[in-house]
């Protein structure tokens, strides 16, 4: 497990998140050379998948978003359940792309939330197949729309349970933004 303290593993994440835009930026695509063993403990304990910073950093390179900061605020949220809800037990189940509903789902004539939903609480649980990202395109665009930061969804998410009704709700208060 990594040394890293508690108090500084923002810092540490920042770091490497610089570290892997550097070799990005180098041509190097292979994430799977990115990292060191501590930097895959690291990551293991705050229930980051290696995969996951990659796509953060190639979409942060390739669109400008999300920034750094807004991943730091996406892996918080989700070392927080790891931490409270999980225990530090990471999960062995994996959400798989088909599992996901149609791009086209609506809820409430809402499309992309039903999506969204289970994409978040996959994050949450730390059980995101490699082909899956949360905040990706699609996402940013959605919560966008509906003015609602990635990281706060991610929140808003986890205190709803398995409530939908109460995370529709909140995205309908939002409205939207365009």
């Amino acid at each position: 497990m990594s040394t890293t303290p508690s108090y500084s593993w923002s810092d540490r994440f920042l770091a490497l998140f610089d570290q892997c835009v550097k070799k990005f930026e180098s041509g190097n695509t292979d994430f799977d050379t990115y990292y060191s063993a501590d930097d895959l403990a690291f990551l293991k304990s705050i229930g980051c998948k290696p995969r996951e910073l990659f796509d953060f950093v190639e979409d942060y390179k390739g669109y400008g978003d999300p920034l750094p900061g807004t991943a730091l605020l996406i892996a918080a949220v989700r070392r927080d359940y790891l931490k409270v809800i999980q225990h530090g037990q990471l999960s062995t189940h994996e959400v798989q792309t088909s599992e996901l509903p149609a791009k086209t789902a609506e809820v409430d004539g809402i499309a992309w939330l039903p999506r969204i939903i289970v994409k978040a609480r996959a994050k949450l649980h730390g059980e995101m197949e490699p082909d899956l990202m949360y905040g990706c395109g699609g996402d940013r665009r959605f919560l966008k729309e509906y003015d609602l930061h990635p990281a706060d969804f991610l929140r808003t998410v986890w205190a709803a349970g398995d409530d939908d009704s109460k995370i529709i709700e909140y995205v309908k208060s939002r409205g939207r933004s365009c």
